[in-house]
Order: structure tokens, then C-alpha cells, then sequence
């Protein structure tokens, strides 16, 4: 294909998430509609999506910057409600969307309703979760949300594979699949996955923490998860468990790596992400006019196409939130032999309401769509489906969850402030044994250079020290009075001055370095201090307020 095209829509897919994400609109959303306008035009060729290439390259390292930023303490405090969403939830789905479908869409057959269910059975929570980061979510809520994002995929892509091989293969037991292959097929593919991604990070690990190096360090974080995916999938295992794996472990090590390789990992990722979330749901926009054309080109009515994706689309929506509250039923029964266990960490009722409305499908939907051999059975139809499933819940959950977060109050507002007292409560801790290493090294100094100068350099160091954690004491601690409330605006005054003075000394640099007065690598290498300043600024606790 000429490189053109894909530039052009590279571009202009980031352009369009661009705007949605300015104006707060669905990015997904708009995509695909805009992809689907643009298909219209005269001259706009027809992009061949290769779904295989799709889940090879897309999915590895969207799995993978989402595992970074994963707890891996609260990842696996909550593992239980995790694996019933991203396992129990992805089965059920798959197997009643498959009994609908067949029902819904006559001649399509068990198996490959099955595959249909596979298709349309992992949600996707980057939505979910933009919207819950940006509304408040309790944290619970949202280590729910991400880790069943993590492992969902793992899960209807082993299903997917199987309800191929139905499909293709001899045929099978109950619903066209052989319960025996299939748990095999699972066991070999978690072991596997979870293993090689482990020892993969652990390899990584070893490598980053001994090199000193962000630039090679950023590159080798690029390069994992498309090893760990491909590898596992050559040794029969799951590359997504793989890939997150890799993830959770060297984002739970991340704090032993240098400092450079984390300052450029977030923004790396972040913007990774963007690109290819763009790409693939714009390439999908722009495929759905034409698996339209060749579904109703098959020998099935549109009315019945319609009301076919219609069922499907209400089935994918009602099966998940009568899962979480089956499964929470069940829970709660008593049970005598039950050891009593804290509930404290347990999603309450309005947030459990929550979780079940956060069913969007994204990204893998669309890809193990476009993945489906070109021989099989009812192709363009199942695509159709699969899309209308997309669209649907990106509509219907996605445009009206911002609304049952407000209207439940399923929010967190004393999050932010919780964070802040922890965070000083660390930084006294740290300042505490920083001060206790000053002493040392200011005794160690007075043999060495006399007692005068070592005081006067042990000051220098404890002055910053000293002085932070005051601030962020007070600031934090301060009670709700008229004084603490003068004490946050003259914070945030001081935010504002800081950073206008960062912009008038950029703006100086510029000014030299055009009249010809400063060279090139100076100004950058000032610019770069200027920069981490105001990066530290931004980010501080005071600059939070």
C-alpha cells in the first residue's frame, strides 16, 4: 500500500482525537464516525485492516504501558473481583451473545456465533477509565476497571482461538466445543503467558537497573512487549498475559530503575497510545461502510440484520451488569465454614452499579473482527455485528456514564486530600533519614575539609530539605478556616508567578539565542533546567492545589 494514505490517516486520525479530547467528547466515538464520513468521499481508497497485524502490533504495547501504571499491591488485593469480571464475565458473555446470535441470525450456526461471542466479549476500560480518572472514581473502582482490562483480552482471545478451531475442525461436544481441548488449551496458555512474561521482566529488570543509559533503556521498554507477546504466541501460551506480566513486574520494580528512563516512560507511552488508539478505531470508521455493503449484499433481509445487531448489542449490554450483581449475590450468602474476611476493600453497591455499566468494547473487538479468516462462514456478517456492538456501547455506556457517576455520587473527594498526607508522611519519613545521612557525611566532611565548611555545605543541603517539608506540612495540614484558605490562595498565586517567571526566562533565551548572542547548545542545555523546574512545579503538592 502506498505510504500516503497511512500517513494521512495517522495524521488526521491524531488530529481528531486532538479535538475530542479538548472538547471532552468520546475520542472512540468520533472516529469511527468521522472514519465512516471520510469513506464517502470521492478518492479515499479502501484500507485493507490485517486484524492478525492488528493484535500484533496495536495490542502488545497498549497492554503493556496500561500494566505499568497498574498497583500491583492493589492489583492483586482486589485479584478476585478482577478474574470474575476478566474470566467469569468474558465466558458468560461469549456463550450467551453466541446463543442469541444463532438464535437472532438463522444459518449462522453454534460455532460461529461463538466466535462472534468471543469477538464481542472483552470491554474496554481506556474509555472507562478516562472518565473515571477525570470524575474521581474511588481508587478500588478503578483497579477493578484496569485489571480486568488487563486480562479479559488474555481471556476471549483463548476463546476466540478455540471457536476457530470449532468452526474449522471436526466439530466438538456442547456448543460446538470440546470442554476438554478448550481447558487445556487455557491452562497451557496462562502458564505459559504468565511465566515467560515474568522472566522476561525479570531479564529487562537486571538490564536497566546496570545501565546508564535513558535513551537505551527507553528503547529496550519499547521492544518487551512485542517480544513477550510473540514469543509466548510461538510457545503456545497467551502473549497478552505475557505482556502484562512484564508489565506489572517491572512497573512494580520501576522505582529501582534511574530517574531519566522514568521521566521519559510516561510521556513516551502516553503518546503511543494515542496514535494507535487513533489509527485503529479511524481504519474501522473507514471499513464500516464497506462490511455494511457486503453484509446486506448477503441473502439475509436489512430489517433482520438490524434487529439481529440490535439483540446482540442488548445482550452485551445486559449480561454484564446482571453478572456483577449475581456474583455479589452470591457472596454475600452466608456461609458457616467461611472464614469472616474484611469487606473494606469490596466495591459498595453504587459503585458495583458503576462497574457494571463500564461495558464499552474497543480496540480488541475491532481487531478480532478484522482478524476472522477471509473463508470464514458469514464473515462480513459477524463484522457487522461486532461493529454494531462497538458503536452501540461506546453510545450508550460511554455518553451516559459521566451521568451515572454524577447521579449515584459514586466519587472519592477526599482522595486527593488522603494523597497529600501520605505523601507528606512519606516526605517527613524520608527527610528524616536524609537528614540522619547529612550528619554523617558532615562528620565525615569536618576530618576531611574542617569544621566550617563542612556545617556550611551540610546547611546547603538541609535548607531545601528542611524547607519542603514544612511547606507541604502546612499546606496539607492546614484546618478549613479563613487562614488556611488564604494560606491555598497565596499557594496558588504563588503556582502562577512561578510559572510566569519560568516563561519570561524561556522567552529571554529565545531572544539571545536570535540576535545571534547565545549558541544553539547552551540555550538547550538552560532550556532543559528551566523545564525541569517547571515540571516540578506542575507536579508538586502545592501545585496541585
Amino acid at each position: 500500500m502506498d505510504t500516503a494514505p497511512l500517513l494521512a490517516l495517522a495524521v488526521g486520525a491524531v488530529g481528531v482525537a486532538a479535538l475530542a479530547r479538548r472538547l471532552g467528547w468520546q475520542a472512540p466515538l468520533l472516529l469511527v464516525l468521522v472514519g465512516f464520513a471520510v469513506s464517502f468521499v470521492p478518492g479515499v481508497p479502501q484500507f485493507a485492516v490485517d486484524g492478525d497485524l492488528l493484535l500484533a502490533v496495536v495490542l502488545p504495547p497498549l497492554l503493556y504501558s496500561a500494566s505499568l501504571e497498574v498497583s500491583y499491591a492493589d492489583f492483586r488485593a482486589l485479584l478476585r473481583p478482577i478474574v470474575q469480571l476478566g474470566v467469569g464475565l468474558v465466558v458468560v458473555t461469549a456463550v450467551v451473545v453466541a446463543l442469541v446470535a444463532n438464535a437472532a441470525v438463522p444459518g449462522l450456526g453454534l460455532p460461529a456465533a461463538l466466535v462472534l461471542g468471543a469477538v464481542v466479549a472483552p470491554p474496554d476500560a481506556v474509555s472507562a477509565a478516562a472518565i473515571g480518572r477525570q470524575l474521581g472514581l474511588p481508587r478500588p473502582v478503578m483497579t477493578v476497571l484496569s485489571g480486568e482490562s488487563l486480562i479479559n483480552d488474555a481471556a476471549s482471545l483463548t476463546f476466540y482461538k478455540v471457536a476457530l478451531a470449532a468452526v474449522f475442525g471436526a466439530g466438538g461436544a456442547l456448543l460446538g466445543l470440546d470442554a476438554a481441548a478448550t481447558a487445556t488449551t487455557f491452562g497451557l496458555a496462562v502458564v505459559v503467558g504468565v511465566a515467560l512474561g515474568l522472566a522476561i521482566g525479570f531479564l529487562v529488570h537486571l538490564v536497566r537497573v546496570r545501565l546508564d543509559d535513558p535513551v537505551v533503556t527507553s528503547v529496550l521498554g519499547v521492544v518487551v512487549p512485542f517480544t513477550a507477546y510473540l514469543l509466548a504466541e510461538e510457545l503456545s501460551g497467551s502473549g497478552v498475559l505475557a505482556v502484562v506480566a512484564a508489565g506489572l513486574y517491572l512497573g512494580h520494580r520501576s522505582p529501582e530503575a534511574g530517574y531519566a528512563s522514568r521521566l521519559q516512560e510516561h510521556p513516551l507511552w502516553s503518546s503511543l497510545d494515542l496514535l494507535l488508539q487513533a489509527v485503529v478505531f479511524a481504519l474501522i470508521g473507514l471499513q464500516l461502510r464497506y462490511v455494511a455493503e457486503a453484509a446486506e449484499a448477503s441473502s439475509r433481509s436489512n430489517w433482520s440484520l438490524a434487529a439481529a445487531a440490535l439483540l446482540v448489542l442488548a445482550t452485551a449490554v445486559v449480561v454484564r451488569p446482571v453478572f456483577v450483581y449475581a456474583v455479589e449475590g452470591l457472596r454475600r450468602l452466608p456461609r458457616p465454614w467461611r472464614r469472616r474476611r474484611s469487606r473494606s476493600r469490596r466495591p459498595s453497591w453504587r459503585q458495583q452499579a458503576v462497574i457494571s455499566w463500564t461495558g464499552m468494547r474497543g480496540v480488541v473487538t475491532l481487531a478480532a473482527a478484522a482478524a476472522v479468516p477471509a473463508d470464514f462462514p458469514d464473515r462480513d456478517v459477524l463484522q457487522l455485528l461486532a461493529y454494531a456492538v462497538t458503536i452501540g456501547t461506546l453510545l450508550l455506556q460511554g455518553l451516559s456514564l459521566p451521568w451515572l457517576i454524577r447521579a449515584l455520587d459514586v466519587t472519592d473527594p477526599d482522595q486527593a486530600r488522603r494523597d497529600a498526607e501520605a505523601e507528606v508522611r512519606l516526605a517527613e519519613r524520608a527527610t528524616a533519614a536524609a537528614l540522619e545521612r547529612v550528619a554523617e557525611v558532615e562528620q565525615e566532611l569536618v576530618e576531611r575539609v574542617g569544621a566550617e565548611r563542612a556545617h556550611a555545605v551540610a546547611d546547603r543541603i538541609r535548607g531545601p530539605l528542611l524547607a519542603r517539608a514544612r511547606s507541604m506540612s502546612a499546606s496539607v495540614r492546614a484546618e478549613e478556616s479563613e487562614d488556611g484558605r488564604r494560606s491555598r490562595r497565596r499557594a496558588r498565586t504563588f503556582h502562577r508567578v512561578r510559572q510566569e517567571i519560568i516563561q519570561v526566562q524561556r522567552r529571554v533565551l529565545m531572544e539571545e539565542r536570535d540576535a545571534g548572542r547565545l549558541d544553539e547548545e547552551v540555550m538547550r542545555a538552560v532550556l532543559q533546567e528551566l523545564d525541569y523546574e517547571e515540571a516540578a512545579t506542575a507536579h508538586s503538592w502545592v501545585g496541585r492545589l
